[in-house]
């Protein structure tokens, strides 16, 4: 009789502890799929980000998450900053140059793996994984092609083993994959219709739309905005002698150069034909002529080889304008915007009457100040 006891307590709580570890799985089925929905529903990859790396880690109890994707070609760091989003925002997400790794790890089984945490293995996967003691490596595919992996690691040696199911980690995946996808797909088509095809800098819409933005703040701020127009000269007489295709090379050639020298905050588009204009905010009218002048050196440091045996020396004018602004309704943007290139294009027409290849500026004063009268300009010789 002792022993029967004894056999139905052990059964109890055996019982006890099944339903226990299925009140446990249910909860965490239905909070893997709310994340689930929250992940299809993100419209950017910031949000992306976020869902995977900081909600995920929640609803697991996980201390550390991370998203690795790769990114060889790094499109989509290019994305993230294309969009002016910061990497340092997201240090949980790991890019990866090369995926022999997880190719390694899901090429025989392409599933989520779980086992120990091993650091010659799994290192890379995390940029700390301190005291991590087992993981789990969700796989991303997306038409057979491996994207990267979201990864869980755990204190509790435990917590992630082989033996464990691992259906809901896979759905998981699949999830994640769609909107990785998807999320990508759409900085794709924003940034195809803000960016300039032939030098890859942002084009004329978005920088119209940037310059509303800064002008904007500078009335928040009591602060100053500086346009920067920057011309090839003689560009018409590359295009003439060697060809547009030598034209067009001219033109990457210049804007690369050019970009060396833009701050991080500040916005550099090709606004059409040889023309480039570069927004610089909260700069003084010297800041923006050194600014102005290092592009000018930069791109006039070397020729440029169009053809075998055939140079051009570059050389560029510029002009500049810097406005400061005290106040600024929301009505007088659009004007005000105008009025700041129309000067720097004014600063533009001085510099090649003055024979090219230099700086001009034109400074000037918030929306309650009277525009300085500046010819037109007629096209440039």
């Amino acid at each position: 009789m002792p022993d029967r006891e004894a056999e139905v307590l052990r059964l109890r709580r055996r019982i006890s502890a099944l339903m226990d570890e299925a009140g446990n799985n249910e909860r965490l089925l239905k909070k893997t799929q709310q994340r689930e929905l929250e992940l299809l529903k993100t419209q950017d990859l910031p949000q992306l980000f976020n869902v995977i790396c900081n909600q995920l880690a929640v609803s697991f109890g996980l201390p550390r998450v991370t998203l690795v994707l790769g990114d060889a070609s790094h499109e989509i760091r290019h994305l993230l900053l294309g969009a002016k989003v910061s990497l340092k925002e997201h240090p949980r997400v790991v890019f990866l140059e090369r995926m022999d790794e997880l190719h390694a790890l899901f090429h025989a089984q392409p599933q989520p793996w779980l086992g120990r945490y091993v650091a010659a293995r799994h290192q890379s996967l995390f940029k700390d994984a301190g005291d991590t003691q087992s993981v789990a490596l969700i796989p991303l595919w997306q038409q057979q092609q491996l994207l990267g992996c979201i990864c869980f690691g755990s204190p509790d040696e435990r917590r992630f083993t082989r033996q464990l199911a691992t259906d809901f980690l896979a759905h998981l995946g699949v999830t994640a994959s769609f909107a990785l996808e998807n999320t990508m797909n759409r900085a794709r088509l924003v940034l195809s219709g803000m960016t300039d095809f032939l030098t890859g800098w942002h084009n004329r819409r978005y920088l119209q739309e940037r310059l509303k933005e800064e002008l904007a703040r500078a009335g928040r701020t009591h602060g100053s905005v500086a346009c920067i127009v920057l011309d090839l000269d003689h560009f018409k007489h590359i295009n003439d002698t060697h060809g547009h295709l030598a034209g067009d090379l001219a033109l990457r050639e210049a804007a690369e150069r050019i970009k060396h020298q833009v701050r991080d905050s500040d916005t550099a588009a090709r606004f059409g034909g040889d023309e480039f204009v570069v927004l610089a905010p909260a700069i003084s009218a010297e800041q923006a002529l050194h600014l102005a002048e290092r592009m000018r050196q930069a791109v006039i440091a070397q020729p440029l080889q169009l053809t075998e045996g055939v140079q051009h020396q570059f050389t560029v004018s510029v002009g500049v304008a810097v406005l400061t602004v005290a106040a600024i309704r929301h009505d007088e943007i659009d004007a005000l915007a105008e009025r700041l290139f129309a000067s720097a294009d004014a600063a533009l027409y001085r510099a090649k009457q003055r024979g090219r290849n230099c700086v001009e500026l034109s400074e000037l004063s918030g929306p309650a100040a009277s525009a300085p009268e500046t010819p037109a300009r007629p096209a440039a010789p």
